[in-house]
């Protein structure tokens, strides 16, 4: 099997501020705006540069997303910037009826998701947000793994015509993925090959799964891991391609079970290949306040967790 290592952790939110700092030298139509949180969003380089192109809306993130809107009739690309709880929850008719029914290309860029954004606690830690971004037509929904495939990701859906939700996280993480790699939006990659079972993750779970798989072949169970960068649209050929070899599914999130990847893939087993599947997710519910590794372990989405539920699935095989 494949290993993977990594010498650096990284944020992958610094993935989002460095991808936006190169789009800022590359594409004049690209323009930031944030909503008071330029600092934790990685922006600073891309306003050092581009004075002229990033507006500071403040703490007003439903403004922002109509601002944005607006901006799209003239040609611009507007990036927006806060945490994923506000970019989505606090927002969602402006996102719902300015931007995706209106179809304007507004990259909505949301940092801070899930768990792992420790401990500002659960008014924070959003786990619905996939769903509710992935239920509206025509959004295209990307949950990168690491610093490497988030700035990829971010220069990437510039060049992506339409609303996107872009979404990443707060905790340095370990860098595996290759810096060149070129990012095909709704194209999985996979890491490694198995015959046992699948495990298809999204976000800061790839790295999660990949240990697992290394714990699960010393027990003599071989994983194939895919990592669903995408899951709007879902990459739903990499998946049955698997799963017709392996007979069986983990799907691994920092989300809530209802409504994320884990519920795609069901859907998409369902209409065409029905196998035994296992949900790695948090088990509908808020968080708390903890460190990322400390809220992962005790709402069962971690390496861990992944090992269990492979267990678990293969004996429904």
């Amino acid at each position: 099997m494949k290993k993977y290592t990594y010498t650096e952790k990284k944020d992958t939110r610094s993935g989002f501020g460095d991808g936006l700092t190169e789009l800022g030298r590359t594409n004049s139509n690209v323009v930031a705006l944030c909503a008071d949180l330029v600092g934790s969003l990685k922006m600073g380089q891309f306003i050092k540069e581009n004075p002229d192109r990033f507006f500071q809306v403040g703490i007003a993130e439903a403004n922002m997303m109509g601002i944005a809107a607006g901006m799209t009739i003239g040609g611009k690309i507007p990036f927006t910037g806060t945490f994923a709880n506000f970019s989505t929850g606090r927002v969602y008719d402006q996102i719902r009826q300015s931007i995706a029914y209106s179809d304007k290309n507004v990259k909505i860029c949301a940092s801070h998701a899930g768990l792992t954004l420790g401990e500002d606690g659960a008014t924070h830690q959003i786990l619905e947000d996939i769903g509710m971004m992935k239920m509206l037509p025509g959004m295209t929904v990307i949950n990168p793994c690491d610093y490497n495939q988030t700035k990829a990701a971010t220069i990437a859906i510039a060049e992506h015509e339409g609303p996107v939700y872009l979404r990443f996280g707060r905790p340095k993480v370990p860098i595996f993925m290759p810096d060149d790699a070129k990012f095909e939006i709704g194209k999985g990659i996979q890491l490694t090959e198995g015959t046992d079972v699948t495990i298809v993750a999204t976000g800061h779970l790839v790295w999660e799964a990949l240990q697992a798989s290394e714990k699960l072949e010393a027990q003599g169970i071989s994983a194939e891991v895919i990592n669903i960068h995408t899951i709007k649209p879902l990459d739903e050929d990499i998946i049955l391609k698997s799963v017709a070899k392996t007979g069986c599914v983990v799907s691994a999130e920092e989300h809530n079970k209802y409504g994320g990847l884990g519920e795609s893939i069901a859907r998409t087993l369902a209409l065409n290949t029905p196998v035994p599947q296992e949900f790695v997710a948090v088990n509908d519910s808020f968080g708390e306040s903890g460190t990322p590794a400390q809220l992962m372990e005790k709402y069962n989405i971690n390496d861990v967790a992944i090992v269990n539920a492979v267990q678990k699935v293969i004996k429904r095989k």
